[in-house]
């Protein structure tokens, strides 16, 4: 079985806290799902994403299994710890080895952990998620203080890549004036949108310092991360959290 080329965060979470982001290599789907796709709502084939969540589990000797999410570009936050419903955009658990995971292919996966290393939290934040207020009610489950909590900011489309036309930054502007920087013109009423940047301001308000990474763009990128708005047919990465105990 081929090693996973994963992403760890460089960030100073507790150490029996597990944190990493897949790549797309290391799986056996084909063509736009290759290779380690581990979306099953994208129209591969349902045995190779089987085998990929398989290798997932087997090659990073997982303890737990991840919770699927049903994703919906939304604001719902699942308790793992209480909820059997996994459709949402966000989850929250203190359990030890329950897995928070979301998938994405441009939109930003945000990893969550209090600086006690009780409680951890994965949110899926594209710029719908990031407007209506995904982060804030991923924030609002959890039980820690705003200032106790880290953020990593996982492999998301690069500021350089995104274009959004003007209603997108009109309804960034009428949350915020403090967003007009993170748009900047291209051709008429188009803007090239900085999703970390629209997350860290989003994320500062809340009274979150702690935040890391931010470096990656998918779009660029081909050879280690999906990205839906170059490919379109294509699979998902996983961006996964949880309590190692």
């Amino acid at each position: 079985m081929a090693e996973l080329d994963i992403i760890v965060p460089d960030w100073p979470a507790p150490p029996h806290i597990r944190a990493l982001c897949t790549s797309r290599s290391g799986g056996v789907s084909r063509g736009g799902f290759a290779s380690l796709n581990l979306a099953d709502h994208v129209g591969d084939v349902s045995e190779h994403v089987t085998e990929n969540r398989l290798r997932l589990r087997q090659n990073l000797h997982l303890t737990g299994q991840p919770q699927w999410l049903h994703q919906t570009h939304g604001i719902e936050v699942i308790d793992l710890d209480r909820s059997r419903s996994r459709e949402g955009d966000a989850a929250v658990t203190s359990t030890p080895n329950l897995i928070a995971v979301v998938l994405t292919a441009d939109c930003l996966p945000v990893l969550v952990c209090n600086a006690e290393g009780s409680e951890v939290a994965a949110a899926h934040a594209g710029w719908r998620g990031l407007l209506n207020g995904v982060l804030e009610q991923t924030v609002l489950q959890m039980h820690s203080s705003a200032v106790d909590l880290l953020v990593w900011l996982g492999p998301a489309i690069g500021p350089q890549q995104f274009e959004v036309g003007e209603e997108v930054r009109q309804a960034f502007m009428q949350y915020s004036a403090d967003n007009a920087p993170f748009f900047a013109p291209t051709r008429p009423g188009h803007y090239l949108a900085d999703l970390y940047a629209i997350a860290r301001l989003r994320l500062n308000k809340l009274g979150i310092n702690h935040i890391y990474g931010g470096e990656f763009c998918t779009y660029s990128d081909s050879a280690a991360f999906f990205s839906y708005r170059r490919d379109r047919n294509c699979g998902r990465q996983a961006s996964l959290i949880y309590i190692n105990k």
